[in-house]
């Protein structure tokens, strides 16, 4: 499974492929004549928002471009701006943090009459906000009820395997497995609150690995963003360690060919014009690129805007 990126950085003038879609990441709309009013102010290019982030393609020359992952976004809010191709207008602002820094976007639509630039990303940014489960590692959440598999829409539980030692402790923790077809829980029998859930798409690696201490264990490793955590999980006898670790590795490569990473929006929800702000609890993410030169992202500095 190749490391999702799109939802989680912000990359200015993005090489062409970057700008492809990965797998599982598809088009919710895409609008013509929108001005990048704060980085290339005067210059029209087309908006695309699709279930991870929002891009924006100069009209004029497609290197000039950006993508803003939505994991990102601190806060969207309507307000006027001044743009050089329409005057005074209503403008959507993309308040991110990225790096340690904090970066704006104004995007305004030269179409006066076309008001899906605010409805179309903020219902998607909501429907992303509120799916955090498929694509985030989630330690110790709510996610186990009277030992239960608390269900995400469209998950389906494959198989629940009691028996399954979790090695992050001296002694181990006893628990158990579910497989489904969006990730892998593990709970402790004990205390169901010790959980861990981990996504397909933020498995590195699924394999079988001896310890000195514990023996032969299945030990699943995490991208660097979600990170990189190692678990192990002790399974006895070694032939259910073997059906365990074939019907992981089967579900992880299986999802990998069409992942799904929890976004639902209908259109009907982007129809309605709600110009209000919305902002999300910022997540403790940090980015570790920084390949693009200072003066590329000067425009973009959001310094001294409040939190």
């Amino acid at each position: 499974i190749e490391m999702l990126w799109q939802d989680k950085e912000i990359r200015f003038d993005n090489k062409l492929d970057h700008l492809e879609l990965r797998r599982g990441e598809f088009l919710i709309d895409s609008m013509s004549k929108i001005e990048d009013t704060k980085g290339n102010n005067g210059d029209n290019g087309e908006l695309q928002v699709t279930n991870l982030r929002m891009m924006w393609i100069s009209a004029n020359n497609v290197r000039t471009n950006l993508s803003i992952g939505y994991g990102s976004v601190v806060s969207i809010n309507v307000r006027v701006a001044n743009s050089r191709l329409r005057g005074n207008a209503q403008a959507l602002y993309v308040l991110t943090k990225y790096n340690g820094s904090r970066f704006e976007f104004i995007f305004t639509n030269l179409i006066a009459t076309n008001n899906r630039l605010f409805s179309t990303v903020q219902a998607v940014f909501r429907a992303y906000d509120t799916s955090k489960l498929y694509r985030d590692l989630k330690l110790r959440g709510a996610v186990i009820k009277d030992k239960e598999l608390i269900m995400l829409p469209s998950e389906q539980i494959f198989n629940k395997i009691p028996g399954i030692w979790n090695l992050s402790a001296d002694q181990g923790n006893l628990g158990t497995f579910f497989f489904t077809n969006v990730r892998m829980v593990w709970f402790a029998n004990l205390a169901e609150n010790f959980n861990v859930s981990i996504p397909y798409v933020q498995m590195k690696a699924v394999r079988v690995k001896d310890s000195t201490k514990f023996g032969a264990a299945l030990v699943v490793e995490t991208f660097p963003r979600s990170g990189s955590y190692v678990l192990g999980f002790r399974i006895d006898p070694a032939d259910k360690l073997s059906a365990v670790l074939k019907e992981l590795q089967a579900l992880w490569e299986t999802y990998g060919t069409d992942p799904m990473l929890g976004v639902q929006v209908t259109m009907a929800e982007c129809t309605v014009v709600q110009p209000e702000k919305v902002r999300r609890v910022l997540d403790d993410v940090e980015i570790v690129d920084t390949s693009n030169p200072r003066d590329l992202l000067a425009a973009y500095y959001a310094d001294g805007i409040a939190d």
